[in-house]
């Protein structure tokens, strides 16, 4: 058992920034953590014993938001002489042990492929009074056999993929995660049924590039076959999957999302750029035909599909006439909502050191124009849905108004944010449960229910919740590389660590 100087557990925090992929590398960090003796610091405990930040560097200031916050930090370690501080994620794989050099009170760096390292790094920079840097070039161990301590008790994250061997010539991912690696079905599999089993009702497939998924084991389809094999877990309602890159969508996976009724009638499918000069330039290898061409596939076979994407905006050499076309593609795709980004400059990438890098005063205007469009039609589209029936999976911390108003909220099957009144059931809805309730008032990023729900399901997982149960998934082995329903599950208690 780890302890801290005063005889105790010694505690931790984990800061994380960036994607959904460092926010599962963070549940990891916690459940190696605690199976190593530490204890989670309390809400308002402001002087852990060991502080870790899982950072991100696809934004232009994500160094400085990481110094800062590490500057920010000196005083307080210098107060309190025990206190370790350890930096990971995709931004100390890019700057290693330039991280010591300019914050030499960090006590350890890891890497993206090195995770399961973080106790024993702690452990020997604490015994030799010394920083530890260790950077791997390539995963050591696959993080799914890593113990995790999961951040939600209704819905999980579950990786199928690491790395990515694209060449975006904006992204820095594929240098600090490393080429595609593939788990095999089994594996997945066995994670999602042993989430199930601890309450779960939601999980969301996680990789780079889901549906280039196989390409390791030589199965182009094999993306397609794993969301049908999660619609014969039962007990597992909802199925979420991110991000697809449009050049690997195939119709198989369309048909398998609207034929496997557990399957969420929503696609997130980045789309960067509505030009083909700009996509080229990206080095996307798809046009805003085919794009389009693949919503009006989904749309046919799902009328109802939420589609969701990403947009750069001022990419270098984008013209006047490129922005035009992005909008143009935003209006007809019709989107539910978009993550928009104003190109940001990382060192390391092509597109750092192209010509035609764009003034801000111009990024910004178009910046303010795309938000605007894309805020017209989410609108638009969200006002369709008044009067309509959703299933809302109730969730923590979605609403920040819920106390004021006398609302909870949660997520419609479609991914939508519904914030709704609970009527006569004060007091019975847990996080977890499901609600049936009617849109009555539509705003661009949320839908209203101000009505009596229509039913109420208490859960598994809102028990879960009731009950101030954490989801702790234990490692899962390697399973074979066949994807269908695995052998029967082990029980709960051998696959999770309590």
């Amino acid at each position: 058992m780890t302890t801290a100087a005063a005889g105790g557990p010694r505690t931790y925090q984990v800061r994380t920034y960036g994607c959904q992929m460092n926010v599962h590398d963070s549940e990891r960090i916690s459940g190696l953590l605690e199976q190593a003796g530490y204890v989670r610091a309390g809400e308002a405990e402001d002087t852990p014993d060991v502080v870790v930040f899982n950072t991100c560097a696809v934004r232009e200031n994500a160094d400085n938001r990481l110094y800062g916050n590490l500057g920010h930090l000196r005083p307080v370690k210098n107060r309190h002489p025990g206190m370790q501080i350890a930096v990971g994620g995709c931004l100390a794989q890019k700057d290693r042990g330039d991280i010591v050099r300019r914050a030499p009170w960090v006590d350890v760096v890891f890497g993206t492929h090195n995770i399961g390292s973080l106790p024993v790094l702690l452990e020997r920079a604490r015994h030799n009074a010394a920083a530890e840097v260790e950077i791997l070039e390539s995963l050591d161990v696959f993080p799914s056999t890593l113990p995790t301590r999961r951040e939600s008790t209704y819905a999980g994250w579950v990786s199928i993929s690491v790395g990515c061997n694209n060449t975006c010539t904006f992204c820095i991912v594929p240098s600090l995660r490393g080429r595609e690696k593939d788990r095999r079905p089994g594996d997945i599999l066995s994670e999602v049924r042993a989430l199930v089993d601890e309450g779960v009702l939601e999980v969301t497939l996680l990789g780079q590039n889901v549906n280039s998924y196989g390409v390791e084991f030589g199965d182009r389809y094999a993306f397609g076959k794993l969301l049908r094999a999660c619609g014969e877990i039962d007990g597992l309602e909802r199925v979420r999957f991110t991000s697809p890159h449009p050049k690997d969508f195939t119709d198989d996976v369309i048909a398998a999302m609207a034929e496997t009724p557990n399957v969420c009638p929503s696609l997130h499918m980045p789309l960067q750029s509505g030009s083909d000069d700009v996509l080229r330039a990206m080095r996307r290898s798809y046009r805003s035909e085919k794009y389009l061409g693949i919503i009006e596939k989904v749309r046919a076979a799902m009328p109802d599909a939420a589609i969701t994407t990403d947009i750069i905006v001022g990419f270098p050499g984008e013209t006047e006439a490129d922005f035009e076309r992005t909008l143009d593609v935003v209006r007809e795709a019709r989107f539910a909502s978009a993550f928009t980004f104003q190109y940001s400059k990382r060192p390391g990438t092509p597109a750092a050191s192209m010509d035609g890098q764009l003034p801000k005063q111009v990024v910004q205007e178009r910046y303010e124009r795309l938000i605007a469009c894309v805020e017209e039609i989410t609108w638009a589209e969200n006002k369709k849905l008044v009067g309509e029936t959703v299933e809302v999976l109730v969730a923590v911390g979605e609403g920040r108004k819920d106390e004021r108003t006398g609302r909870m909220s949660g997520r419609a099957c479609d991914g939508r944010l519904v914030h709704f009144d609970v009527g006569s059931l004060a007091g019975a809805i847990r996080p977890g449960d499901l609600v049936e309730t009617t849109v009555t008032y539509a705003a661009p990023h949320h839908l209203n229910a101000d009505g009596q729900p229509l039913s109420h399901r208490r859960t598994r997982a809102g028990d879960a919740v009731e009950a101030g149960r954490v989801p702790r998934t234990g490692g899962v082995s390697l399973g074979l590389p066949t994807v269908g329903v695995p052998p029967a599950a082990p029980p709960a208690e051998s696959a999770c660590v309590r």
